[in-house]
Order: C-alpha cells, then sequence, then structure tokens
C-alpha cells in the first residue's frame, strides 16, 4: 500500500497567512507541525515515508524537501500548473511505478483529523474494499446540515468488512441547500464527502480510461514518450476538474463505488471558521465558546473567537464570533460567519496589477 497526498491547494480561505508562496499545507496552523506534515505523520505506521507520494505547485517543491525530508526526492511531483484533483490523480496513477495491484490511497495535504487511530482503521477498511476492485471513498458522519460539504449518500444493506459496515455508494450531492441537507442526514445513509480515497492502481486507471479519457490519454502519452518536458508541455492543456466530478459520481452510476463511513473528527480546514473550530476542540476541550489563538494577544471577555497574532501585540475585548488574522502586511478582521468570503479578497489581491494598485495608495 502507499499514500497519495495531494498538495496542491491554494488555501486562500485561509488569506492573509496562506499565500501563493507558502500556501495552507505549508503553514503551522495547528501546533509545532505544518498541515502536511500532520498529513504524513498519521499515516504512519501503514504507510512508510519511502511510501509516500506528494503530488504539488512546482514553486512548493523547496518547501517539501524542508518539511518532509524523509520522503525521497523522486516520491516529489511538481505540477507546472494546477489542474484540480482529476488531472493529479491521473498523473498518480501513471508516473509512479507500482504494481497494478497494489493499493493506493489519496489524501489531502490539509484536513485535520481528531480520531487519527479511528481515522487509520476507516483507512485500513477502505483499502481491502479497494482490493476487490472498487473505487472506495472515506465518508464523514455528519453532525449539522452543512451546506457547504458535498454528501455522499450509501446504498443499503451494509456490509462488514474488518469489522465496520460499508455500503455502496448510490448517488453524490454538491453542497445542497440548508433544507435538502438536513433531509438527506434525516435518512442515516449520507456522509460528508472529504475525498479521501483508496483503490488499486489499476481500477483507477481502468476508470480514468473510461470516463476521462481526455485527461488519462495525453498525459500518458506525454510520459511514455517525451517524459518531464512533454508532460510540462501538455498538462496547462488538461481539462481542469475534480476526480469526483470526472470519474467518481459516474463510476457510482455503475456501481462500481463504495464508502466507509467514520466519525473522527475531520474538518476540511476550509475557513477560519472552521479553523477556529478545531483549536477549540484540541485546545479547550470542546469548549464552542472559548476564544483562542496564538501569538502575542490579549483578551478581555471575548467568546467564540480567533485571534492569531504576529509580532505586534493584539488586544480584543468583548469581541462574539470575530476573526483577527494579524500579519507584516495585512490585517483580517471578520466576522465569522463570512469567513468563507475572505477567498474573494484573496482573489482580488492576487489579480494582475493589484500590487502596483496597492502601492501606489500608500501615502
Amino acid at each position: 500500500m502507499y499514500a497519495v497526498v495531494l498538495a496542491g491547494g491554494g488555501g486562500t480561505r485561509l488569506w492573509p497567512l496562506s499565500r501563493p508562496e507558502c500556501p495552507k499545507p505549508f503553514l503551522r496552523l495547528l501546533g509545532d507541525q505544518t498541515l502536511i506534515q500532520r498529513t504524513v505523520a498519521r499515516l504512519a505506521p501503514m504507510v512508510e515515508p519511502q511510501d509516500v507520494y506528494v503530488i504539488a505547485d512546482r514553486r512548493h517543491l523547496g518547501l517539501i524537501a524542508e518539511q518532509l525530508p524523509a520522503i525521497p526526492s523522486a516520491n516529489v511531483f511538481g505540477e507546472i500548473l494546477g489542474r484540480n484533483t482529476a488531472a493529479a490523480v491521473a498523473l498518480a496513477a501513471e508516473a509512479i511505478d507500482r504494481p497494478d495491484d497494489e493499493v493506493m490511497l489519496v489524501v489531502a495535504a490539509d484536513a485535520h483529523i481528531a480520531d487519527e487511530a479511528g481515522y487509520r482503521d476507516a483507512l485500513a477498511t477502505a483499502a481491502e474494499v479497494a482490493r476487490g476492485g472498487l473505487l472506495v471513498t472515506l465518508g464523514v458522519t455528519p453532525d449539522r446540515p452543512e451546506t457547504g460539504y458535498g454528501y455522499v449518500v450509501a446504498r443499503p444493506p451494509a456490509r462488514q468488512v474488518a469489522g465496520r459496515p460499508t455500503f455502496d455508494v448510490d448517488r453524490f450531492v454538491e453542497k445542497p441547500s440548508a433544507e435538502l441537507a438536513a433531509d438527506l442526514i434525516a435518512t442515516g445513509l449520507a456522509s460528508w464527502n472529504a475525498s479521501i480515497f483508496a483503490w488499486t492502481r489499476a481500477t483507477i486507471s481502468d476508470r480514468l480510461a473510461t470516463y476521462a479519457p481526455e485527461i488519462l490519454g495525453p498525459l500518458r502519452a506525454a510520459i511514455m514518450t517525451g517524459g518531464s518536458a512533454a508532460l510540462d508541455e501538455v498538462y496547462p492543456s488538461i481539462r481542469a476538474t475534480s476526480i469526483d466530478y470526472a470519474v467518481m459520481e459516474p463510476a457510482s452510476i455503475d456501481g462500481a463505488v463504495a464508502v466507509v463511513p467514520m466519525n473522527v473528527g475531520w474538518s476540511d480546514l476550509g475557513s477560519w471558521a472552521a479553523l477556529r473550530d478545531a483549536w477549540q476542540d484540541s485546545a479547550r476541550g470542546s469548549d464552542a465558546g472559548a476564544t483562542v489563538g496564538l501569538g502575542n494577544r490579549r483578551d478581555l471577555g471575548s467568546t467564540n473567537s480567533l485571534v492569531l497574532a504576529g509580532g505586534r501585540l493584539v488586544v480584543t475585548i468583548g469581541l462574539d464570533d470575530v476573526i483577527v488574522v494579524d500579519t507584516p502586511d495585512a490585517l483580517l478582521v471578520c466576522s465569522a460567519e463570512r469567513s468563507q468570503e475572505v477567498r474573494q479578497i484573496a482573489e482580488e489581491m492576487a489579480s494582475p496589477g493589484r500590487a502596483a494598485a496597492t502601492q501606489e495608495e500608500k501615502p
């Protein structure tokens, strides 16, 4: 068994800490280790460092070498341009030379898992199911009708594999309304789609060839005939889409996808509010009303807030449900409820000409 860690995300919703030169996976947001270091560490002892592969933006290869020195350099693949997870998975299936019947785990580099032992148990079950030729996704047991996640809907009856229930997948539902999300949860058959996968190399290659030949074909040809130079030439033209849309959804219609539900305290840390919740769970014994954070800060009477201070002192008084992130060149203050909208600001700041305009605005 080997693991492919996808580290190409920009983490724009965690601006101003997450920047293009050092995005979310490479930040120490939950302690002494960066998120990608935590991701690799929680895979052990199931997967040793020599069996871990990383696919990331080429700009971040130096960060990977610095933060993950135990992973061989040959196991790290740099994308010339991010094309979403379908291209990254196809690249892994073609470029990583492992036996066709070996199980490949695919995990994101920047998620939080509270119950790491339970997570490994779920991965072991998923690997066992994958050996039977199915595509397997891990589904997170929902605790609220979240509208920011996709859902995996299981088809009963359950099968017991390694002492854990598994199901065939009936369908995927992408980011439903609050009403639909509540209805899905009420069935007891819906899980959040965590985009954590297990399959054999042969199975994912066959399914990519069936459902996404326009992605797999050019990558396969480039790798076989021209190596890295040909790959660089063809990669920008590959359709940018997720592995969920490209393969998992159509494969589920054909009865080729299974789900392993898990309840392990998973979060994609997709916003400052999600990071606050993870901090509260780990640092304050699940105290949902705590104000948490790092750095040079002082607080009086604030609740349910996150404060990340840089070098200077940050003082907060009487805040509720607020995010404060202070960096040397930018200060973010926002309602936690609207923290998803930080992405809009990050994209605006990265737009052409914005840096020059910002310089002109300075007195």
